[in-house]
C-alpha cells in the first residue's frame, strides 16, 4: 500500500480589524458605551470590545451625522 500524498493548503489572508468608531462625547448612550468599552479592554475581553464597537458603530448611523 501507498502513503496518500498530501499539499498544504494556501495562506489565508486576513485584513486588519476597523478602527475604532468615534463616538459623540455629547450622547450619554456614546459615553455609557465607551465607558463599557474601556471596562472591557482592561478585562482583554477583545469579544465585548468588538461588541461595544459595534454598538456605537450602530448606534451613531443616522443620529450623529
Amino acid at each position: 500500500m501507498s502513503e496518500p500524498k498530501t499539499i498544504m493548503a494556501p495562506p489565508v489572508h486576513l485584513a486588519l480589524p476597523p478602527e475604532p468608531p468615534e463616538p459623540d462625547t455629547r450622547c450619554d448612550v456614546c459615553r455609557a458605551l465607551v465607558k463599557e468599552r474601556a471596562e472591557a479592554v482592561t478585562a482583554w475581553d477583545w469579544s465585548r470590545v468588538t461588541d461595544c464597537n459595534v454598538e456605537i458603530r450602530n448606534h451613531s448611523v443616522g443620529r450623529h451625522a
